[in-house]
């Protein structure tokens, strides 16, 4: 099982930047997809970025390509969400999450249900 821990959300004002981040520990060495979810209340949790960690191919949904940057510190064993532009919209908890996907490159789908492992979430509150 993996353990994972997100931080870096806070309060910001509309058209500012985060960075999240997500320290993995325990049984990692088989993971290989890593991805950020985000969820708003009432609403289901939606996919916004996924990684495949050792050849870093990085997908994202289309409404925030432009704006999010997912990485990966496999030194640190740590995954990033660099926000920028931040909306109204983005207002959300967001969760990180992993599993091993076998197809070698390939993390879709980028579903709630493909994951395996989450973290606790944190929370990104935009202000206009």
């Amino acid at each position: 099982q993996v353990q994972l821990v997100e931080s870096g959300g806070g309060s910001v004002q509309a058209g500012g930047s985060l960075t999240l981040s997500c320290v993995a520990s325990g049984n990692t060495a088989k993971n290989n997809c890593m991805a950020w979810f985000r969820q708003a209340p009432g609403k289901e949790r939606e996919g916004v970025a996924s990684l495949y960690l050792h050849i870093t191919n990085a997908k994202y949904v289309d409404s925030v390509k432009d704006r999010l940057t997912i990485s990966h510190d496999s030194a640190k064993n740590t995954l990033y969400l660099l926000m920028n532009s931040l909306q109204s919209e983005d207002n959300d908890m967001y969760y990180c999450a992993t599993r091993y996907e076998y197809r070698y490159g390939d993390c879709r789908p980028l579903s709630r249900g493909s994951y395996d492992d989450w973290g606790q979430g944190t929370r990104v509150t935009v202000s206009s």
